[in-house]
């Protein structure tokens, strides 16, 4: 059985599998698909799903360093990642208005999160 800072890893691991195995589609399975302009919305949800990807294998090592809990962090960020980046690939493969919509909702979650993370460093114990 896993511990939380291993299904963390674990998930973390996943979400930068995803981030490389979607960004190889995208550039050799999509470019006769997408036009310049989707290509660039396609392109910026692989960079930020990079971006949290790597926050995320690094908050659980904060964590085990510091004692700092940062799940909540944590899920900011996988929220973040599933409503910005995933939905920038399906808005930029449909163009669906809807879809588009819910992308800043994603960055909020990502804006939230590293408020998180600001305000649980802030609080905790002066580090050593």
């Amino acid at each position: 059985m896993c511990s939380k800072i291993q299904n963390q890893y674990i998930i973390a691991g996943f979400i930068m599998l995803l981030a490389v195995m979607l960004g190889a589609f995208g550039t050799h399975g999509l470019k006769d698909v997408l036009n310049a302009k989707t290509m660039v919305t396609y392109k910026t949800g692989i960079s930020y799903q990079f971006y949290h990807g790597f926050a995320l294998i690094l908050m659980p090592l904060i964590t085990q360093v510091t004692k700092i809990d940062l799940t909540k962090s944590f899920l900011a960020f996988l929220t973040g990642i599933i409503l910005f980046s995933f939905n920038c690939y399906i808005y930029s493969v449909t163009l669906i208005k809807p879809i588009a919509m819910i992308i800043p909702l994603g960055g909020l979650m990502f804006m939230a999160g590293w408020i998180i993370f600001i305000y649980k460093v802030f609080k905790s114990e002066p580090l050593k």
